[in-house]
């Protein structure tokens, strides 16, 4: 590839006021203000002082932001670039943006996190967020050590992390995050909370999973529901919140004595052998494994606690730990096994009941897409506005699956930033036609035109039919 022309010969002039640098904002917001973001946050939203002020324009502002790629307060001045302003009403300046986010108490950021959770359900009655809901639908819960700097960061602690596969210690804040998922479709955010950078894994879980089942069955989740979650979730309380809440549950058992014993219990014709379709890598192996054997037995956990013991299947999955040393004569002399349990009530069959745990793993792709994102910073010293930049990063994240949703098939499951790259950061020029009447000229023989036109048509055009 070369250039047809030298630079020296080019005519393009960044003095241009009629650029648009993200045009794809324009269908995008369309369909938050379809969805009723604005109305949301008005109704809900209220921080105090003269900076909280219209967190109705506000808040939507900080959602273009992000939807367009925003990291950090400064990167909201993308808003005001070029014929932006022509395009859209109210926009504010970075720093009134920053301020007002400083002005959020806990109880506000909890407004802004129920507005989130509605946002989210409105927008599932807008695309089609989440197909197969109606017979089966997962829930993830996770939480994710988010690394920050300076010394004067609120709430800024250090705890546990993975980190290719070791844990670390890491100085930063703590995001505790719920999904929602089916096989067909990709995860949206259904609820967050930001927590100190020391917090345990599990503190607020059970309360995250009553309001991700609520925020599920509003989007449709009419079917069987379950809540997947990893070792550090194995608690009575969490499990109990989850069956209260009608729903099913899958967590990670951890292996202490009872586990094991229990375990130990399982005969060797019980075992069935299982081959991955694709090969998993083992950590503790360091090695790519494709095929292991599960087997299940009925277990009682929690039984210390009074009236929350918890009977349900412990199923097990056992993987060869093979000798390093074999090829040099030192072979075993009978196998060796490491087990890994999961303790749920999940209603399907052994094989797919344990192959649908391990899918669990969905919910590090969108902590990968928000940290490539709106994440990639938390931009205030101030810990609430960090909680509630956490919460306007769900919106926009949930913003951008729904566009992809509407875009086209395989946009339905792109990663966020494919969609912003393909969709939303689109040049184009505009041109006034009378009062009022603004027309978008896009790049000619543009690749994506039939896609970006399926979302104009979408979230422009009449709206849907009452069913």
């Amino acid at each position: 590839m070369r250039l047809l022309h030298s630079l020296a010969k080019t005519h393009a002039s960044f003095d241009d006021p009629n650029l648009v640098s993200h045009a794809g904002l324009v269908p995008v917001m369309a369909l938050a203000q379809r969805a009723g973001l604005g109305d949301l946050v008005a109704g809900q939203v209220r921080p105090g002082g003269q900076c909280g002020v219209n967190a109705a324009a506000k808040v939507p502002c900080l959602v273009a932001g992000m939807a367009a790629g925003a990291d950090s307060i400064d990167d909201m001045d993308l808003l005001r670039h070029g014929a932006m302003t022509s395009l859209f009403g109210g926009i504010r300046a970075p720093s009134t943006l920053g301020s007002h986010l400083r002005s959020y108490t806990w109880g506000n950021v909890a407004q802004l996190e129920k507005a989130s959770r509605e946002f989210l359900a409105n927008l599932a009655g807008q695309a089609p967020l989440l197909p197969g809901a109606d017979v089966l639908a997962f829930i993830d819960i996770d939480s994710m050590q988010k690394r920050v700097y300076g010394h004067k960061k609120q709430g800024a602690r250090f705890g546990h992390t993975k980190i290719q596969g070791k844990s670390l210690l890491v100085r930063g804040l703590n995001a505790l995050a719920a999904v929602i998922s089916t096989p067909l479709s990709a995860p949206v955010i259904a609820a967050t909370r930001l927590r100190g950078g020391n917090a345990a894994s599990a503190r607020g879980a059970a309360s995250m999973a009553a309001r991700a089942i609520t925020t599920a069955r509003g989007c449709g989740c009419t079917g069987t529901i379950i809540v997947r979650l990893d070792s550090a979730f194995y608690n009575a309380a969490v499990i109990g919140a989850v069956r209260s809440g009608g729903a099913r549950f899958s967590v990670t058992a951890p292996m202490n004595a009872s586990i094991r014993a229990a375990i130990a219990g399982i005969g060797e014709d019980a075992w069935t052998p299982i081959q991955y379709p694709h090969a998993i890598w083992d950590d503790q192996l360091e090695a790519w494994i494709s095929d292991a054997e599960v087997a299940e037995v009925e277990y009682t956990a929690f039984a210390s606690k009074k009236g929350q013991a918890v009977t349900a299947r412990l199923i097990v999955r056992r993987v060869r730990d093979l000798n390093k040393k074999a090829a040099d004569g030192q072979d075993e002399l009978f196998p060796v096994w490491r087990y890994h349990a999961v303790f749920t009530d999940s209603p399907f069959e052994l094989v797919q009941a344990e192959g649908q745990h391990r899918d669990h793993a969905v919910v590090e792709q969108v902590f990968a897409d928000v940290t490539s994102g709106p994440l990639a910073h938390m931009p205030s010293g101030v810990f609430t506005a960090n909680a509630a930049w956490l919460a306007i990063a769900a919106m926009a994240h949930n913003l951008v699956r729904a566009a992809g949703a509407l875009a086209s098939l395989p946009f339905a499951k792109s990663r966020a930033a494919t969609i912003r790259r393909d969709l939303i950061a689109v040049a184009a020029r505009t041109a006034r036609h009378g009062r009022g009447h603004l027309t978008l000229h896009l790049p000619g023989g543009w690749h994506r035109q039939h896609e970006w036109l399926n979302l104009l048509a979408a979230a422009c055009g009449p709206p849907a039919a009452a069913a």
